[in-house]
């Protein structure tokens, strides 16, 4: 069974910096494409940014475009989201989660585990 633990939320002010991480275990981590989803009070999950096994591709919302950055170390069984300038409406859980394929996907239904969530909060 995978297991997905995210770490690194946190209450930063407007235009800092965060990095998330999720630790991947019960399962060959390099089989599985990674993704960053997110929900805000009142709102439906959303998706954030996705990569590949390799971490040759990514893809990301039009939203954090130019923001965030998604990566994956192999080796670490980790994939984590750089996220620099934070704005207010980027205040949400963030979720990872883990699909057992090789592409990118911005489909919440294409992932078969997910993690409990990191709360991030970005205040104006």
């Amino acid at each position: 069974q995978v297991q997905l633990v995210e770490s690194g939320g946190g209450l930063v002010q407007a235009g800092a910096s965060l990095r998330l991480a999720c630790a991947f275990s019960g399962r060959s981590f390099s089989s599985y494409a990674m993704a960053w989803f997110r929900q805000a009070p009142g709102n439906e999950r959303e998706f954030v940014a996705s990569i590949s096994v390799s971490g040759a591709n990514t893809f990301y919302a039009d939203s954090v475009k130019g923001r965030f950055t998604i990566s994956r170390d192999n080796r670490k069984n980790t994939v984590y989201l750089q996220m620099n300038s934070l704005q207010p409406e980027d205040t949400a859980v963030y979720y990872c989660a883990a699909a057992f394929r090789t592409v990118c996907s911005g489909y919440g239904p294409d992932y078969d585990y997910w993690g409990q969530g990191t709360q991030v909060t970005v205040s104006s």
